[in-house]
C-alpha cells in the first residue's frame, strides 16, 4: 500500500464516524457537504468501496455492522438513510432520498450554478423522503432505491431493478419498476 492511499484514507475517515473495523477502500468516497461528521455513520466490520454522500442542506446516512458497498455505488441523502445490518449493496447501486435536483428548469440551473461555484446550496426543496433498508438485505448490481422506500429484512433486489415502493421482508422483487416476484423459503431465509 503506498503512502498517498494511506493518507487519503485517513482523510476521509475525518468525514465520517466509522466504527470498530470499517474499512475505506480506494476507490471509497466520503462527500459529507454538512461537515458535521455524525451526518455520516459506518457501522462496525463495514466494507465501502463506493460513494457516500450528504447535500449540503441536510442528510443522515447511517450504515449498520458487516455492510458491504460496492464498487460505483452511490447512496446520496439530502433527509436520511438508514441501513441495518448485514446489507449486501453490489456494484453499480444508487439508493436517493430526494429528488436530488428540482423539477423546475430555472431553479435546477441555479442549483447546478450553485455547484460549480461555492459546493453544495444550503437551502433547496428536493422533496426528500426517508429510505430505509432492514437487515440481511441484498441489493442487486445496477439497481436503483428511490425516495420514500422501505425494504423490509431479509429483501433481495434483482440486479437492475427501479425500486419505487416499499418491498416487504423475506421477499425477491426486481423490475422496472421492481415487482414482488416470490417469497423466500424458510431455508433462504
Amino acid at each position: 500500500m503506498n503512502w498517498i492511499g494511506k493518507v487519503m484514507r485517513r482523510l476521509r475517515r475525518h468525514h465520517c464516524i466509522c466504527a470498530q473495523g470499517v474499512v475505506l477502500h480506494d476507490t471509497a468516497r466520503i462527500a459529507n457537504n454538512l461537515t458535521d461528521r455524525s451526518a455520516i455513520h459506518v457501522g462496525a466490520y463495514s466494507h465501502i468501496r463506493g460513494e457516500l454522500l450528504t447535500f449540503g442542506h441536510g442528510g443522515r446516512i447511517t450504515l449498520g455492522e458487516y455492510c458491504y458497498v460496492g464498487e460505483q455505488s452511490h447512496i446520496w441523502s439530502a433527509a436520511n438513510i438508514t441501513i441495518g445490518n448485514r446489507v449486501l449493496i453490489s456494484h453499480n447501486v444508487s439508493i436517493f432520498d430526494s429528488l436530488t435536483h428540482p423539477l423546475n428548469p430555472e431553479m435546477r440551473h441555479q442549483q447546478f450554478r450553485a455547484i460549480i461555484a461555492s459546493g453544495q446550496p444550503r437551502a433547496i426543496d428536493l422533496a426528500e423522503e426517508p429510505v430505509t433498508i432492514e437487515d440481511d438485505a441484498w441489493i442487486g448490481c445496477m439497481s436503483v432505491i428511490l425516495k420514500g422506500v422501505t425494504i423490509g429484512r431479509g429483501a433481495v433486489i434483482g440486479a437492475g431493478s427501479v425500486v419505487t415502493g416499499d418491498v416487504p421482508l423475506y421477499t425477491i422483487a426486481a423490475g422496472n419498476p421492481a415487482r414482488i416476484i416470490r417469497e423466500l423459503t424458510p431455508d433462504e431465509r
